[in-house]
């Protein structure tokens, strides 16, 4: 139990779908802590260097309606399936700290996760649309522990589950773990120390720190935006047409020519110097790419980070498929001995990726945030509350099949008109 918690009461301005605006009122309940269901290993727990790269908080929402099942019960029933998820995967359980190697660490004390009743004076379809990041509307919805300055100070798993027409989880992950039900879970996240000594083979350029000589860091000084932007099967489709129409590539994925176009738009809307560096960064799944590759039910980081870099001009000047031959070729250099110089890279010289100059592109669009169920079927809604940094763009799947993705990014306001008139195809 956390002491000294009280009942708090938030309110927000909320325009609904039909144009009419009205307060969104939340009541969040006292804290509690949730245990897991039997005795767990206790002491410190190794997070590997992918674990560590860029360690940032990400607050989802599910909504959840069925015809069948009632919520009287809800509490109940996430509390005592968090408890069993929590014995399986303990880390979740713990804290995390400092190690006395400066790296971040889970301390296993077996406290559990934060969780949080609220209530909510409106109905679901209320909410709006939550496809696009709206930290102040949505922010009411999840629970952030109070006066906490950074990742140390806040459980690696916090849930909230409102007592009106819906449900919803946030989660907070401290990597980003899979919960392997077909599989047990693999904890032993020493498979991938740093070497003894370490090898940096490679140059790692997505380290590197851009100057911005284009002044890009002003224009996030004034108002921003958010937006999100769907594109259909038959837009995906063209991309890779357009990109592949003067023969210089052989084929092109939808990852690699929606990024691209996605890339190039940013880079014009935010009036880049033509000789501006500019930097991509993605994760590719090393799961498969380790050798051997990565155990199965492994649910640590198994991610790396990879890099394209490039003058303003070369990217807005050149073809659409020298660009995305860019992304290509970033996605090759990813090998095992890539992956393991860069977690070498880190062991030496505990640097992170700088987002200067940079684009972050993160693709949620093959994980099945869609079909996450706790007993009141699939949701009818997710997404998250906000982006976790300025520099990010989220590739999120959409439509019923699943063959849509929503594009979703934050501009400030002088540039997003220009990134709007860039998305048509």
């Amino acid at each position: 139990m956390i002491q000294g918690a009280e009942i708090i009461e938030g309110c927000v301005i909320m325009e609904k779908s039909n144009g009419k605006v009205s307060q969104l009122s939340v009541k969040q309940g006292e804290p509690t802590l949730v245990c897991p269901a039997e005795e767990t290993e206790k002491g410190l727990y190794f997070l590997s260097n992918l674990d560590q790269n860029i360690a940032v908080i990400v607050r989802t929402i599910y909504c959840f309606k069925s015809d069948e099942k009632g919520n009287e019960n809800a509490g109940e029933v996430i509390k005592d399936a968090l408890r069993k998820v929590l014995f399986h995967y303990y880390p979740l359980a713990g804290r995390l700290t400092i190690s006395s190697e400066s790296k971040l660490i889970v301390d296993c004390t077996g406290e559990g996760a934060v969780y949080v009743e609220a209530e909510a004076n409106c109905k679901m379809e209320e909410i709006g649309d939550i496809t696009k990041p709206d930290p102040e509307t949505l922010g009411k919805l999840v629970y952030d522990i109070p006066g906490a300055k950074n990742i140390l100070e806040m459980p690696p798993l916090v849930a909230q589950s409102p007592m009106n027409n819906f449900q919803y989880v946030k989660i907070y992950f401290f990597s980003c773990p899979r919960f392997a039900t077909n599989y047990p879970p693999f904890s032993d996240r020493a498979i991938l120390k740093a070497r003894s000594p370490p090898k940096i083979e490679y140059l790692h350029p997505e380290f590197a720190e851009i100057e911005d000589t284009s002044s890009t860091g002003d224009l996030y000084k004034g108002e921003m935006l958010y937006r999100s932007f769907c594109f259909g099967p038959e837009k995906l489709e063209k991309l890779k047409k357009n990109a592949m129409e003067d023969g210089a590539l052989e084929k092109c994925t939808t990852f690699e020519a929606l990024s691209a176009f996605v890339w190039r738009a940013r880079t014009k809307a935010l009036n880049m110097l033509s000789d501006q560096q500019t930097k991509l960064l993605f994760a590719v799944d090393g799961r498969p790419k380790f050798n051997p590759p990565l155990p199965k039910g492994y649910f640590g980081n198994g991610i790396v980070l990879t890099n394209s870099i490039c003058q303003a001009g070369e990217l807005l000047d050149k073809p659409f498929s020298h660009v995305v031959g860019l992304i290509q070729d970033a996605i090759k250099m990813v090998t095992d001995g890539y992956m393991r110089s860069a977690i070498d890279y880190f062991e030496v010289t505990r640097a992170r990726p700088s987002l200067s100059s940079t684009l972050l592109i993160t693709t949620w669009s093959r994980l099945s945030f869609h079909i996450t169920d706790f007993g009141w079927g699939e949701p009818v809604l997710s997404g998250p509350v906000a982006l976790p940094e300025k520099e990010v763009i989220l590739f999120l799947s959409h439509g019923k099949e699943r063959k849509s993705i929503n594009v979703l990014l934050g501009l400030p306001a002088s540039s997003m008109k220009v990134f709007q008139q860039q998305m048509q195809i």
